[in-house]
């Protein structure tokens, strides 16, 4: 066990790890806590494995884990977080954006408040006009859709506390959604605000504007986690009510109007009124069957969260403290 874990996925960053590497020495040092860094090469195609080889040589504080392919950011952070033996849990980028000199900040704003988890916020960020509005807008509905008011998503400088990130579980690009993933367990995030530099070497490997979709989806998946993952008969139950209720308001609605045409116009005027072929009690009985079918897969996921929970053994609850 150690003080602090530095987790840092690498995707074909050979010419950045060195200067980055001297400047988290330098840096960890003058913090005065004990350390790990811990690179993984997600699948690295260039001199990037190499070059970790030789820093692992030269710095036994330095642990290397190599994917067999690229896996992504998100598996690259499970991975590091799996294999972090730290109190506390850094993550950054490779590319030398963000600041190495910028954790003690972190750190101080972890120790000033009862905060689980403080993530960078960039000022003055380092890339086009596009992509800032593009982030600015993903942020602001993100923060909207799920009530967690975070100006900086995409900002990899993080600090959390070690239970934190051992009871999540990162999957798809899910990394993005970390301070909602970290709220369902309940802790309380921070932001500090800190410097984005501009890359020295190549390019964005894991920034590319074509993720906006796969955001969006991710942030559908993220916010039924937040608000229906205990209950999904909340979700699936609350539409088949509603779709359930329309239809039987229009079935109702047809099988009164003959009734009342028969009350006033007797049998031949009951039987001439033909509501069989009208398109509204088709769409009355499709309705109908819409809301048995989200009743019954409300149900099947009620089951399914209770083997998933029974089997996996994986708590209910999250506890914060205990005073004994």
């Amino acid at each position: 066990m150690c003080d602090l874990s530095i987790v840092i996925p690498v995707f074909n960053e050979e010419k950045n790890l060195s200067p980055l590497h001297d400047e988290l020495r330098g840096v960890l040092t003058e913090v005065g806590l004990s350390y790990e860094i811990i690179f993984v090469d997600d699948g690295s195609s260039d001199g990037s494995y190499a070059l970790l080889q030789t820093l692992h040589a030269q710095d036994d504080r330095v642990k290397v884990i190599r994917f067999r392919r690229n896996f992504g950011q998100s598996a690259a952070f499970a991975a590091g977080f799996d294999y972090a033996h730290g109190a506390k849990i850094i993550t950054l980028d490779a590319d030398g954006q963000n600041n190495p000199a910028d954790i003690p900040q972190l750190l101080a704003k972890m120790q000033e408040g009862d905060y689980d988890f403080v993530t960078g916020w960039r000022m003055n960020r380092k890339e086009s006009p596009i992509r800032r509005f593009l982030s600015g807008a993903a942020n602001y509905l993100i923060s909207r859709s799920t009530h967690i008011v975070v100006h900086d998503r995409g900002c990899s400088l993080k600090l959390f506390k070690r239970e934190v990130v051992k009871n999540i579980r990162l999957y798809g690009q899910l990394h993005r959604f970390l301070p909602e993933l970290a709220s369902m367990i309940g802790v309380n995030v921070a932001e500090v605000p800190i410097q984005d530099r501009a890359r020295r070497f190549g390019h964005s490997k894991y920034g590319s504007i074509t993720r906006t979709p796969r955001v969006l989806l991710d942030l559908f998946t993220v916010f039924f986690l937040l608000t229906f993952f205990s209950s999904p008969m909340r979700l699936f139950g609350s539409v088949g009510m509603a779709t359930g209720l329309i239809g039987i308001v229009l079935g109702g609605g047809l099988a009164l109007a003959k009734i009342y045409q028969g009350i006033i116009g007797g049998w031949p005027a009951f039987h001439a009124y033909q509501i069989g072929n009208r398109p509204l009690l088709l769409l009355a009985v499709l309705l109908i069957l819409v809301a048995t079918q989200f009743m019954m897969m409300g149900l099947l996921g009620e089951m399914m969260l209770r083997v998933y929970h029974e089997s996996s053994g994986r708590p209910i609850y999250f506890i914060r403290d205990v005073l004994d």
